[in-house]
């Protein structure tokens, strides 16, 4: 009686345990994973499919998993960093158990992997482009003038003006964008925040952390960049406007910049159809910025 308590008591547990599944996404990280004859598949298709019917297994005995983007490239580098062998089951776990604590990762919901993958690459691009802006935002230094660390200062500010732009924003769902020109690369950011009748905002706290910072880079380095706003509500037409940096401020764009913004292809330079039932506006009046905490040498 005893011994059978004990293999119950076993079984809850097993389902109170949390479990990370390291992700090969798609067919190039696949292939690398190939080259150690202790990862025994041979075809990336068949591999997904076999980690869908375990996914749904353990969410049928009521556990919870997490996914996580497993990169070989990483994974390589941390067999040599740690000494552990690469062609190690072990090793592999080892590596997910890190991710699971660090890297980028999505619960698993019920949605199928065709969902939940874009939605996790997305995640560890998001993580990737806030460590880069908080890392450049942190080589900033303090200031000669008067000793303030210019990334922190930056960083409040571009707290403070990012609440200024929801706060003036009409209800409803607001999408932002951000890019900030630089080298060796552009970052764009996005951020999703949806304000109720009631003039509550729900955001995502890890969107909006990876936008203020691209934000506070754009501001403390006087970078050339951008933000862009669009809301919808039912019954009304999507607004959308925007702002330019302009040293460490925004300054807003006019309704004909923001549709030749819209309405010109990036790469070609065409005219694109602008889109039915909405405005390219004006943005609302984000107040005298010069009363925002920041850096002002």
């Amino acid at each position: 009686m005893a011994h059978t308590d004990h293999r119950t008591m076993r079984r809850v547990l097993r389902r109170e345990i949390a479990g990370t599944i390291g992700l090969l996404t798609d067919e190039h990280d696949f292939r690398a994973m190939r080259r150690y004859r202790t990862f025994t598949f041979d075809d990336h298709l068949t591999y997904l499919r076999q980690i869908e019917a375990l996914l749904r297994a353990r969410a049928a005995e009521g556990t919870h998993t997490t996914l996580a983007l497993f990169d070989p490239e990483e994974y390589a580098e941390f067999c040599t960093t740690t000494g552990l062998p690469p062609d190690d089951p072990a090793s592999r776990t080892r590596f997910t158990a890190e991710l699971a604590a660090t890297g980028a990762t999505v619960p698993y919901d019920g949605r199928p992997l065709t969902d939940l993958v874009p939605a996790l690459v997305d995640e560890a691009v998001r993580q990737a482009t806030w460590e880069y802006a908080s890392t450049l935002l942190a080589r900033l230094g303090p200031c000669p003038t008067c000793g303030e660390d210019i990334g922190r200062a930056a960083f409040t500010r571009a707290s403070h003006l990012l609440t200024r732009i929801l706060d003036t924003a009409p209800a409803g769902i607001r999408h932002l964008v951000c890019s900030v020109s630089g080298s060796p690369e552009t970052l764009v950011t996005v951020l999703h925040a949806d304000r109720n009748s009631d003039g509550t905002t729900h955001l995502d706290e890890a969107e909006a952390l990876e936008f203020t910072s691209v934000l506070a880079l754009g501001l403390a380095t006087s970078s050339p960049g951008g933000l862009v706003m669009r809301t919808s509500a039912a019954g009304t037409p999507d607004r959308v406007y925007g702002w330019r940096l302009r040293g460490n401020e925004l300054g807003p764009l006019t309704a004909g910049e923001v549709f030749d913004a819209y309405c010109t292809d990036v790469e070609s330079g065409d005219l694109i159809s602008p889109e039915s039932d909405v405005d390219y506006c004006a943005p609302p009046d984000l107040g005298d910025q010069r009363t925002i905490p920041g850096h002002h040498h």
